[in-house]
């Protein structure tokens, strides 16, 4: 088990109605930026509660953040901040308002540096504006952890930055705002969490028992409940244990002392920057090919995997890796998720020419070995095929 340092300040507040809590965890001396995305949140009842629990509160709105938040955006809400002297974000929506506000937190705060070396060559910052979560989709788990992944339209990019500074100080966790999410968006948190598991947890082992049981019991626990979170209307108790075990997924817990990949995720950012997709719609064919193709050197954990979440008994190491992967592949299309890049209409070839370009002019490399090379990436996105 590696040596490491846990910190995590958020405060969560979690369970039906917990947005009437909101007032009590807000500055009345400071003036609000309510960020949200496309609307949505006016469809249902969040954008009504969260605008009665800041009543008496100056309050600035910008609605407008798309999924995969991009930098072009993000700095026409930096100007805003900065010109209505704005200084606590409330961030109400999913992964990707939340990551549009910790960029513009960092980014008001230090209006001297460059918003986008921030995110691509970790410009130093000092502290960053408050940000508070009202959380509307679960999936990221972004609501409690230090992390922001920003897309550059112009230049078809896509990176993650993180800094201790841009934990939130709060987040509101209501599973009925998700009552009226369409199915796809919560199959695409149920697979997001599970690999951010699986980035954390499929690697090889390393004396740390704990997390591996916390781990395992996310995996068990999105694959119960999975089928009732998909339900409409929804099923309350599935769709908070789902809720609770995407903020667990990557709240820091998981990487106490674990080796971790981060392979897949990598590659996937930029097949979203490339062709639009949606995060987990990236990660599921990518993990899966991963997987096959690092299967000697993550065989351990794959059979501890197998045998512990799946029930797998008999066989040797070798078969009893392969039904592990073919029951995960077949978990993701049993709840409607495409494992296959040619599901989406990509040119896996093209795909795997440009990632690798990209990695090669970057000079980076990925996976627990650090051996996920440019080459290697791109066999592994032809593989995805």
């Amino acid at each position: 088990m590696d040596n490491f340092t846990f910190y995590n300040p958020t405060r969560v507040i979690f369970g039906k109605g917990a947005i009437s809590n909101l007032p009590g965890y807000l500055p009345s001396e400071q003036t609000i930026l309510m960020l949200y995305g496309g609307g949505s949140i006016k469809k249902n009842f969040v954008y009504t509660a969260v605008q009665a629990a800041l009543s008496g509160f100056r309050v600035v709105e910008f609605g407008g953040i798309s999924s995969n938040p991009d930098y072009e955006t993000c700095s026409q809400v930096i100007e805003l901040v900065l010109r209505e002297k704005i200084g606590f974000i409330l961030a109400v929506g999913g992964g990707s308002v939340i990551d549009a506000s910790k960029l513009i937190a960092a980014a008001a705060q230090n209006p001297q540096v460059d918003a986008w070396d921030i995110v691509t060559k970790k410009a130093p910052f000092n502290g960053a504006l408050p940000v508070g979560v009202v959380l509307t989709l679960a999936a990221t788990g972004s609501e409690m952890n230090n992390i922001s992944v920003i897309s550059r339209l112009s230049t078809q990019e896509k990176f993650a930055f993180s800094s201790d500074a841009l934990f939130p100080r709060f987040a509101i966790l209501d599973p009925h705002t998700t009552d009226s999410l369409p199915v796809n968006q919560i199959r695409n948190g149920l697979v997001d969490a599970f690999i951010h598991v699986g980035e954390q947890y499929m690697t090889f082992p390393n004396h740390n028992p704990l997390v591996d049981r916390q781990a395992e019991a996310i995996f068990n626990t999105l694959i119960e409940v999975a089928s009732d979170a998909l339900l409409i209307p929804a099923n309350y108790n599935a769709r908070a244990a789902y809720m609770w075990c995407a903020t667990q997924a990557l709240n820091g817990h998981l990487r106490c002392g674990a080796v971790q990949d981060w392979a897949t995720h990598r590659i996937g950012h930029e097949l979203t920057a490339l062709y639009g997709l949606a995060h987990a719609e990236t990660l599921a064919p990518i993990w899966i090919s991963l997987l096959r193709y690092k299967m000697q050197d993550k065989l351990e954990k794959l059979v501890q995997y197998g045998q512990r979440v799946w029930n797998l008994q008999g066989g040797n190491q070798q078969e009893l890796a392969e039904q592990a992967i073919a029951k995960t592949e077949l978990f993701f299309n049993r709840i409607g998720m495409p494992t296959h890049l040619k599901d989406y209409n990509i040119n896996v070839e093209e795909a795997a020419r440009e990632i690798e370009h990209r990695f090669t002019e970057r000079a980076v490399v990925w996976g627990e070995r650090q051996d996920v090379t440019p080459k290697r990436s791109a066999e592994i996105v032809r593989n995805a095929v």
